[in-house]
């Protein structure tokens, strides 16, 4: 019996290819979310000791420090968005306000205004909680 004479034939071994292309797999995705910037705006919101957490609401207003106003990422202007709020049901809306703290009180009343003209009735105020 001349067993160990015999050519051996050639195997690829799969395992460790596998290992590897799936340590690349988990390299490339971990990368790749570190380099998808996270949406949103930055904004300093006023402090209360007594906020509380409100229902989602249905749409974000966003003013910041310089007085423009944010839906959804994009600027509007106070009638614009009173034409946005109306194309849906404005009655059954929930709409908060997110103001930078630096904000005066008459910008916020612009934004309230405006959100009351389209037939808004609930409204909410964003605060951050002092801890």
């Amino acid at each position: 019996m001349d067993y160990f004479n015999y050519p051996k034939k050639a195997r690829i071994e799969i395992i460790p290819m596998i290992d590897i292309m799936l340590f690349l797999l988990v390299f490339f995705i971990m990368i790749t979310l570190h380099m998808i910037p996270l949406s949103g705006l930055v904004s300093s919101l006023a402090t209360s000791t007594t906020a509380s957490s409100l229902p989602e609401p249905k749409l974000t207003v966003l003013i910041n420090g310089e007085g423009k106003i944010s839906v959804n990422n994009k600027t509007v202007s106070a009638t614009n968005l009173t034409s946005l709020l109306r194309q849906g049901d404005p009655v059954h809306t929930q709409v908060t306000i997110a103001g930078a703290k630096n904000i005066s009180l008459q910008q916020l009343m612009g934004v309230m205004d405006a959100c009351r003209s389209a037939g808004v009735t609930q409204i909410g105020l964003a605060a951050r909680e002092i801890q």
